[in-house]
């Protein structure tokens, strides 16, 4: 009886269970919402192909442009606020760079670089610093190009006034240690001892002699021998020749109040004399004639090819019509010669190039390529048919779209924090160029025609005035280069040092 009881129990529970789960299912099936027929419209049809899908123009491109003040002793400072972290982020550009430096001397401002910071100043050395700078989770570091020297910093908000007392004492009382510099020309020539492991750094580095002249500036090697000659007097004697405040350019961006800023700025740089602006010496380019070059490397599988020439400077008023016709002949994986050469044909890892642009001097026409030995020659006739192609056809409607979109677009992400403006804006005033240069490349890009296009190309591409570098194992090569006209080796041997026992020596 007890469990005949018992399971009718266990009946009467299941069946309730299974009406309260209907009539929840019920009470929770969505109601479908009403919708007004005479409101109602029909979804828009989806576009059957990607040039149909309707793209809005481009914002208006407004940066927020940093403040410029000057200082009665000829220093320029840009003061650029950003308080989105609490950061203060500084550099100084200061003029004279490598491109200055005594042919015999050549590495000269790179050391200087290298020992400016890890020598230290006359009351810490470079490992005391270390040891401040860590403790105070900041950086202070020196670089160096062609042109320029740079000292820059980063500090958290809270200690950006102990750490810019570092930056001025490195202005102001810099040591250059003898063992520094010792260690850093040790290390120089480990650098020259390894420059002809990488077959591409071979190709950039003498393709850039072809195309400027071996004892050009700009080109120039450092060797053993012009490494061991730089001296500790040389680095003191080139940082008295360039640290004045009419020689620098100051930009400080992060989380400051710019008044504030500014007074701290006039109370450190305000007393210094103005000194004398550095005056670039005058440089002459002389191009290699045309011809192929080949450099030997029987290590590799594979071809280095560059061709290259004089290019331009951006004050040229061709400069936005090479940028569009530099992106659709050779900037991308759309590009005219990546969609030929190595989609279609298969005859590169990598291709492309264009006419090159500098701020103060001529740049580099430079085409490139990788390619297997076997396709070396396949691979210049593919590169000297695209250039006639180019040169002789017409640039059509849809490619130069395509080109002006690409640089406009990817424009913006190059611009896209206030410290990458300020950055800009410092070249601006370093090289003169107007101050809303920035905005006037985008408008500038914008109104290049195809006519623009194909009018530069047959003006500045002259295939047959370049110098075509191999670098490469000739016996594998599928013609021999010599086909194409007489090949001119480079030798490209370090040369040992002379006084291999006096490399460290002041």
């Amino acid at each position: 009886m007890n469990k005949v009881k018992f399971l009718l129990f266990i009946t009467i529970i299941f069946a309730m269970n299974a009406l309260s789960f209907n009539a929840g299912a019920q009470a929770r099936k969505p109601i479908p919402p009403k919708v007004p027929q005479a409101t109602a419209t029909p979804s828009a049809a989806p576009a059957t192909s990607w040039q149909k899908v309707p793209i809005p123009p481009l914002h208006q491109f407004k940066p927020q442009e940093p403040r410029r003040l000057e200082l009665p002793n000829g220093m320029v400072i840009f003061l650029q606020e950003d308080h989105e972290l609490p950061l203060i982020d500084g550099t100084i550009r200061i003029r004279g760079g490598s491109r200055e430096e005594p042919a015999d001397k050549v590495g000269m401002i790179s050391l200087y670089a290298d020992v400016w910071r890890t020598g230290g100043t006359k009351s810490k050395t470079g490992d005391e610093l270390d040891d401040f700078l860590e403790a105070h989770a900041a950086r202070v570091e020196a670089s160096d190009s062609a042109d320029s020297t740079f000292l820059s910093w980063s500090s958290l908000k809270e200690n950006y006034d102990q750490v810019f007392p570092v930056v001025l004492d490195l202005l102001e009382n810099p040591e250059f240690r003898q063992d520094k510099i010792d260690l850093a020309k040790q290390q120089f020539a480990s650098l020259i001892s390894r420059r002809n492991d990488d077959s591409d750094d071979i190709a950039q580095r003498e393709s850039t002699k072809l195309a400027y002249g071996p004892e050009n500036p700009y080109a120039r090697t450092a060797e053993y021998d012009t490494v061991a000659a730089i001296t500790r007097e040389d680095l003191l004697q080139w940082h008295k020749r360039t640290i004045a405040p009419a020689n620098m350019i100051l930009g400080i961006a992060g989380d400051f109040d710019s008044a504030a800023m500014e007074q701290k700025l006039r109370q450190a740089f305000a007393n210094m004399p103005r000194g004398e602006r550095f005056v670039p010496a005058k440089i002459t380019f002389n191009p290699a004639q045309p011809g192929i070059y080949f450099v030997e490397k029987n290590d590799v599988n594979q071809s280095d090819i560059q061709m290259v020439d004089l290019g331009i400077d951006r004050r040229n008023p061709d400069y936005y019509a090479l940028e569009v016709m530099n992106e659709l002949f050779g900037g991308g994986f759309s590009s005219r010669l990546f969609v030929s050469i190595r989609t279609k044909q298969g005859l590169a890892y990598s291709v492309g190039g264009g006419v090159g642009t500098a701020f103060d001097h001529a740049g580099i026409t430079r085409f490139a390529m990788g390619t297997k030995s076997a396709t070396t020659a396949a691979g210049i006739e593919a590169l000297r048919k695209e250039m006639e192609k180019l040169i002789t056809g017409t640039v059509q409607p849809i490619e130069l779209k395509k080109a002006k979109d690409s640089i406009l677009n990817s424009f913006i992400f190059e611009f896209d924090s206030k410290q990458k403006v300020l950055a800009e804006r410092m070249r601006y005033e370093f090289y003169g160029f107007p101050p809303d240069f920035l905005e006037q490349f985008r408008a500038g890009i914008e109104k290049v025609t195809t006519a623009d296009v194909d009018r530069v190309a047959r003006k500045y591409l002259h295939p047959e005035k370049m110098a075509v570098l191999v670098v490469g194992n000739a016996k594998d090569f599928d013609r021999q280069l010599s086909t194409f006209g007489k090949v001119t080796p480079i030798d490209i041997s370090i040369p040992p040092p002379k006084n291999a026992g006096k490399a460290g020596s002041n």
